[in-house]
């Protein structure tokens, strides 16, 4: 594994400065349930700010990640 998980917000934008890979991807999707978790935020509000319209992912985009990320909050150790 070539990149760390991010811990803190500042982490998770350094980490969105490199090229993306499915690595990478991953990595960031981890620590963004893992961020959410320790400050306190629910699955349900990480879902809720995934799933506004944004210009970047399409409505089944967004559903493909809430999935991914219930999946990951449930799997990983918080």
């Amino acid at each position: 594994m070539q990149h760390k998980m991010p811990v803190t917000a500042e982490d998770l934008l350094e980490l969105c400065r490199n090229p993306s890979d499915v690595e990478l991807v991953a990595i960031a999707i981890t620590g963004i349930v893992k961020i959410f978790h320790d400050q306190g935020y629910s699955l349900e509000s990480l879902i809720n700010q995934v799933m506004t319209e944004d210009p970047f992912l399409d409505k089944e985009q967004r559903r493909w990640l809430k999935d991914l990320l219930e999946k990951t909050w449930n799997s990983i150790p918080l």
